[in-house]
């Protein structure tokens, strides 16, 4: 009986344009799988997208998606991929008439793809059913299997609570959102012996309150690992980004005992972007929250730990260990270290900014605030890629779309596919030479000062919403006194330690550096926190991959 509780809280979904095929679909899954399951019919790839976001919202679980591939608008397989940006654990079928079979065996590397049926599928007993029952089967043991959901209380404009929704959305972790000023919200917060004053309120699928609670807190409460199993490790990898994640993946493919530590959510800076279209393997384009999902997924089957919400502050040597001290005190430590540290955006200096930071003020895409820009005006700060992916996607939604760029055009910093996309989105404007002056509102951002760079003239605006990607510091200062940086906080590795040929004074080794091992020894650095690196997704992951091979030459003559 639990169990078929926790099913009918679940969803298969079923889209075709075509209602009487539409009706049938759902008229077969009603008749086996309706006691279980609910099942949710759509009759248009837009329709179905909403039906998911409102799932998704209040925190239903879609086990299951069956998409017919001719459809009007948006096809199925354009469907299912922008599915996969919601529920990316739910199995997707395609439903295709004889004639469309190349084009379903296509999708399988496409949208991942788990089976195709032919139509039509009659009976049902011997060609729909089966299939169904094995994907669901298969749903079930997964990650995604069937657990109640976190609900969270807060406020629209509350800085913490964008915050929360924030950490829940990235780690993948499914929340219900409750306005403090709603009827259900106000019942949850008086159920918590609450007030309201103090938010958001956080209550976990054991019913369990925590009021305005910090990430470890969070992540301790919400089923993410936070406590590492073992003091000693082959490798700690800092950091869970794509450099971070892809060193764990090939660390623990290759056997050695691997530690993945990460302070807020895996998936760094390219988690949060919207499309990533320049990453090898993927001509459509793949979504960060699509690539960090698979990451994690390939991290966790090769059998490397993740610790989520935890802190590094120092690195020490003790003999042949590396020491990681966490911020609460306690340590771990392992034969070799990757840092995959990163950076973070650099932060808007104009007046009002800090303010109102969280509250329409928004460092990186902020995916989980997009759905409140349907309709209005959004700006956006940056030249760069994040910039432009940002803009892409947020104009599907926004009134209108302004990026604003110091430069005098956006050829400096951003690839020319996405310029070429930028140009042909009719929403989307750039001015160039523009600088954010000031930022106003009360308790949430309301207007902008801006200035023209050129004429020195500045004009008030109304905005609600400010996006800012303004270029990014490295998450390197805890290494001061440990590791060797340059002047603008980059770690220094392999070749940067050695230009004169010599290796560092304190190199005690009788030979020189590898590629990308630190002035410390066994420790080695992948990514964008490393000097000189390339600052994109592609070779961040292989540095990750190279950084393994080096601590296995490392270990080997150690």
């Amino acid at each position: 009986m639990a169990q078929a509780a926790e099913s009918a809280r679940t969803v298969i979904l079923t889209v075709d344009d075509d209602p009487g095929v539409s009706r049938a679909v759902a008229r077969d899954l009603r008749r086996r799988y309706g006691e279980s399951y609910r099942i949710v019919r759509a009759e248009s790839g837009e329709s179905a997208l909403q039906a998911l976001r409102e799932l998704k919202l209040r925190g239903d679980l879609v086990a299951v998606i069956l998409a017919d591939y001719r459809m009007p608008q948006m096809n199925g397989i354009e469907f299912l991929e922008r599915a996969m940006d919601i529920h990316p654990g739910a199995r997707r079928i395609l439903l295709t008439a004889y004639a469309d079979t190349s084009a379903a065996i296509d999708a399988i590397n496409v949208v991942d793809l788990d089976h195709y049926l032919l139509k039509p599928w009659d009976p049902p007993e011997e060609k729909l059913y089966p299939v169904l029952d094995d994907l669901l089967e298969a749903w079930r043991s997964s990650e995604y299997r069937p657990v109640p959901a976190t609900k969270v209380v807060g406020h629209r404009w509350s800085a913490r609570s964008s915050d929360v929704r924030e950490f829940l959305a990235r780690n993948q972790v499914p929340y219900r959102w409750y306005s403090a000023d709603e009827p259900e919200g106000r019942r949850l917060l008086a159920a918590a012996g609450e007030d309201g004053q103090r938010l958001p309120l956080v209550i976990t699928p054991e019913g369990t309150p925590l009021v305005e609670p910090d990430a470890p807190e969070l992540a301790a409460h919400v089923g993410l690992a936070t406590t590492p199993t073992a003091e000693f490790y082959d490798l700690v990898v800092i950091g869970g980004g794509p450099a971070g994640l892809g060193a764990a993946v090939y660390g623990a493919s290759e056997g050695l005992r691997t530690v993945l530590v990460e302070r807020s959510a895996t998936g760094g800076q390219a988690g949060q972007s919207s499309r990533i279209e320049n990453y090898l393997g993927f001509p459509d384009g793949v979504s960060g929250a699509q690539l960090t999902d698979r990451a994690r997924r390939q991290v966790a089957k090769f059998g490397a730990e993740v610790l989520t919400a935890r802190e590094v502050t120092g690195l020490e040597v003790s003999g042949a260990a590396r020491l990681v001290r966490f911020s609460d005190g306690s340590a771990i430590a392992a034969h070799s270290v990757i840092l995959a540290t990163g950076v973070s955006y650099r932060q808007l200096q104009a007046p009002g900014c800090a303010e109102l930071t969280s509250c329409g003020v928004f460092y990186g895409s902020a995916l989980t605030e997009a759905p409140s820009c349907q309709g209005q005006d959004v700006y956006i700060v940056g030249g760069a890629n994040s910039a432009g992916q940002a803009a892409m996607y947020l104009s599907k939604g926004a009134k209108s779309v302004t990026l604003l760029v110091r430069g005098a055009d956006l050829s400096a910093s951003m690839s020319h596919y996405l310029i070429q996309q930028i140009n042909e989105a009719p929403n989307i404007g750039v001015r160039p030479r523009t600088v954010v002056e000031a930022a106003h509102g009360d308790g949430h951002l309301e207007q902008l000062t801006l200035r023209d760079l050129d004429s020195g003239e500045s004009e008030l605006v109304d905005a609600q919403w400010l996006f800012v990607f303004i270029g990014a510091a490295p998450l390197t200062d805890w290494l001061d006194g440990t590791v060797l940086r340059d002047s603008g906080g980059f770690i220094l590795a392999g070749p940067d330690l050695t230009p004169d040929g010599r290796p560092p004074t304190d190199w005690e080794l009788d030979r020189p550096p590898y590629h990308l091992e630190t002035n410390v020894p066994g420790v080695f650095v992948a990514g964008d926190a490393r000097a000189e690196s390339a600052k994109r997704v592609a070779s961040a992951v292989g540095e990750g991959a190279m950084a393994v091979m080096l601590v296995h030459r490392y270990l080997e003559q150690s």
